[in-house]
């Protein structure tokens, strides 16, 4: 099959010939750029393409329209031209209408990597509702509970804007370890139930591990689990690997270093498990003795055939990644023991001179908060992604409470 496409608006200057990638559905794609760097994003029809250069250009859809950005500025001006000049036909599984695959999302391996695709596809959809029709209804009629028995900011924020940006509406508790009835002493399970019938989907923070199975077990709507301990964190693993798409252009070949609290960070245990769906991923581990990461990840990786070293020097493990995965050392994980968490606390801080050991094309991520773990002279730099890595975090949350609500 071949067809073309042109961005309408867009005068032809000069064509350049040989741009081909692959989208991460398996379609196949060659491409005329007018410009001398090949776009790392091209997104026709709903389908994504990473190219293998490192250009920072991406395309975006519009429903009927397209548009050109590069570095957060329109390239349209320019005159650039772009067309498709050939594709080999592919077919999604997942068809529009059709009900999502999971019924709660509540750990990093429930998802393979169609499915994964698939979510960000949607991600990428719901930028555009977010940045053009911030009237939408999708999700009207529909009630969002969110119970947080542990501080947020970002995960409880963004889940809550992204149902109201949808057309939904929010209950929320925002201390319920404190000023819930679980103060007085009641279950999980019992206040679950509860809840249910009061909404029509549950986002819950818990402080212990295994919580958010416990309550997907007894709900009978469905659950996200927004972080249980020291477990998992799903949702932020998921906009940890959109980011890295769209930051470095692929997700296969990339080598990520996890640096700071790997023995007590929910984010980096779930971010492990799902950059083991790639192909040819190596993972550096660099952390304090004491905050290791724990030998079931480990295990984990080595049985899905994922390379992975540990390193006790940033310095060169920055020099060799892609992404620098910084956390911080989680005071709370470490109870009485404040002599282990003194121990921990700064002995690895991303600063200019990590900065300066990174490839150009590198990134430094962090989930937030941070302390002193990143100085603040780091935000400047291009390479500084935590605050775009966050706002990615509204887009996917808006796609899975729309998948989870009212399907593909």
């Amino acid at each position: 099959m071949v067809s073309s496409l042109s961005l309408s608006g867009c005068a032809l200057q000069r064509e350049l010939i040989g741009a081909t990638a692959t989208d991460i559905n398996g379609k196949f794609y060659q491409g005329v750029l007018g410009s001398n760097r090949v776009s790392k994003q091209f997104l026709v029809s709903r389908s994504i393409c990473s190219f293998s250069d490192g250009a920072q250009t991406r395309f975006f859809s519009n429903g009927k329209s397209l548009r050109w950005d590069c570095g957060g500025n329109r390239l349209l001006r320019n005159g650039v031209h772009c067309s498709v000049l050939s594709t080999e036909n592919h077919h999604s599984s997942f068809a529009i209408g059709q009900k999502f695959q999971l019924d709660d999302v509540i750990e990093a391996q429930q998802f393979d990597r169609d499915i994964l695709s698939a979510i960000f596809q949607v991600a990428r959809e719901m930028e555009e509702i977010e940045k053009n029709s911030p009237g939408s209804q999708v999700l009207k009629g529909y009630l969002m509970a969110t119970l947080f028995y542990e501080p947020s900011t970002r995960t409880r924020l963004s889940f809550e804007s992204a149902m109201k940006r949808l057309g939904g509406e929010v209950l929320t508790t925002e201390n319920a370890r404190e000023f819930s009835s679980a103060a007085k002493g009641e279950t999980l399970e019992d206040t679950i139930r509860t809840v249910e019938g009061y909404s029509d989907i549950i986002v819950m923070r818990h402080f212990e591990g295994g919580a958010a199975k416990r309550a997907a077990a007894t709900a009978g709507i469905p659950v996200i689990n927004a972080g249980d301990g020291p477990g998992q964190h799903p949702t932020q693993a998921l906009l940890d690997v959109y980011t890295i798409e769209r930051e470095i252009g692929r997700l296969d070949g990339i080598r990520v270093g996890l640096v700071g609290d790997l023995a007590n960070g929910r984010t980096v245990r779930s971010l492990a498990y799902l950059l083991s769906k790639y192909q040819d991923v190596k993972i550096y581990f660099v952390s304090p003795e004491v905050v290791k990461m724990k030998d079931d990840i480990k295990d984990y990786l080595k049985s899905k055939g994922v390379k992975w070293e540990e390193s006790v020097d940033l310095m060169e493990v920055a020099s060799k990644c892609d992404v620098v995965y910084q956390t911080r050392i989680q005071k709370e994980r470490f109870g009485e023991r404040i002599d282990l968490y003194e121990e921990a606390r700064g002995k690895y801080i991303v600063d200019r001179n990590v900065l300066g050991a990174m490839q150009k094309h590198a990134v430094v991520m962090h989930p937030l908060p941070r302390l002193d773990e990143i100085t603040v002279e780091v935000d400047g730099d291009p390479r500084a992604a935590y605050f775009r890595q966050a706002k990615n975090g509204l887009y996917i949350r808006m796609a899975l409470l729309k998948l989870l609500l009212v399907g593909w």
